[in-house]
């Protein structure tokens, strides 16, 4: 049990942090607020510290392989918070969803073979595609009213034409938690067009007041599924590189490990697997009270907006630390308004178009931080709009 939390910022300087420490390199300049790479600046919980600690303590490092603990880890976390019963069997060690995602594209498609998307989204998708020289579908979500939904209609048509459909669920970056009715509506098409699902379901541990159904858990798909997760949002761990692949069907599976296996990424780390290990066995505690403070993050970021008549609106976040910001009414083409947050507001966040054309007129925020450090980017923010006005 977790004692007594205060979430705060931490100092990451001389971590070496992609956040901070390539600032530089991605916004020409350091001098801003970094809020774009998506992990936390909260610390990882105390649980998982401890743990690393006492690794650490042991003076060797070497090749390590991946115990029984480890698995019985993960079939215990994805029963107690998702309600499925998955079979140690099933799930593969892996080093990362992104990695992954490229194991499967390899594994389940051929070169020229068409593979569904649904944009705006995270970058790797498309370019794992492209990367692999397949065909990208975009089923181009609908964006109405401030809330994001599936074009089923078009999402059928591009079923017609596809091998695998990369599902993002929660999405990233729109924060949508898919309702039952909706995969269950994508299950039938997927079935139907003989379409296999890969479903990338690394922040299904961060959904705030909706249920997050794992696409596994629908046994009509179970043959033509496999599910790829981590702890590395949820704790805070993502430079472990410790993820894994849930996949039910064996047959799948074994092609799966065979792509994995010709990679060369065949043993664990060893501290992302005792990270693993006491986030799933002794995290919970800590995960229920971060998703109370991420919320009210959500809610004062949405509020300083609407309080001071912005012409930049969040969309409803049901999912992730990350908030998808509205910024159509500022008026400015995206190479501007990219420029507006860099060198106005001075502030580094995701350039809405790099997830796709879906993806103009927005920039997406990473809220996984302080309250004070929101505090500082929204008054940055402010000053900046009332200095073009």
């Amino acid at each position: 049990m977790e004692k007594t939390i205060m979430f705060k910022a931490i100092d990451r300087s001389g971590t070496y942090t992609v956040k901070f420490d390539e600032a530089m390199k991605k916004f020409g300049t350091d001098d801003l607020l970094p809020l774009w790479v998506a992990d936390m600046d909260l610390a990882s919980p105390l649980c998982v510290q401890e743990a690393m600690q006492k690794r650490a303590a042991h003076p060797l490092y070497g090749y390590t392989v991946y115990p029984d603990r480890y698995f019985e880890a993960i079939v215990g976390w994805v029963k107690k918070r998702f309600a499925w019963e998955v079979k140690r069997e099933w799930i593969v060690p892996c080093y990362g969803v992104v990695p992954s995602i490229n194991f499967a594209i390899e594994a389940y498609s051929k070169k020229g073979d068409g593979i569904l998307i649904q944009t705006p989204l995270y970058p790797p998708f498309a370019s794992s595609v492209r990367h692999r020289n397949r065909k990208l579908l975009d089923n181009t979500l609908v964006y109405e009213d401030g809330v994001y939904s599936i074009d089923f209609e078009d999402f059928e048509q591009k079923a017609k034409e596809a091998s695998l459909f990369l599902l993002c669920s929660p999405h990233n970056p729109t924060g949508r938690v898919w309702h039952k009715d909706e995969l269950e509506r994508i299950i039938d098409i997927c079935i139907v067009h003989n379409v296999l699902i890969v479903s990338d379901e690394i922040h299904a541990d961060i959904v705030y007041d909706k249920i997050h159904h794992i696409i596994g858990s629908f046994e009509a798909i179970h043959d033509r599924c496999v599910i790829l997760n981590a702890p590395s949002k949820t704790f805070n761990v993502a430079g472990l590189n410790t993820s894994y692949a849930i996949i039910p069907d064996d047959g799948l599976r074994r092609r799966y490990i065979v792509e994995q296996n010709r990679s060369g990424i065949t043993n664990g780390n060893p501290f992302g697997i005792e990270a693993l290990i006491s986030a799933y066995e002794d995290g919970e505690s800590w995960l229920e009270e971060l998703k109370k403070y991420l919320k009210g993050n959500m809610v004062y970021v949405r509020s300083f907006l609407d309080a001071h008549s912005f012409p930049i609106r969040a969309v409803p976040v049901e999912a992730t630390f990350l908030m998808w910001l509205d910024c159509k009414g500022m008026g400015l083409i995206q190479e501007e308004l990219v420029d507006f947050f860099v060198y106005q507001a001075k502030l580094g966040l995701n350039d809405g178009l790099s997830f796709g054309k879906a993806g103009e007129g927005f920039m997406r925020l990473n809220a996984g931080t302080s309250r004070e450090v929101l505090e500082d980017a929204l008054q940055r923010l402010l000053l900046a709009y009332e200095g073009r006005n």
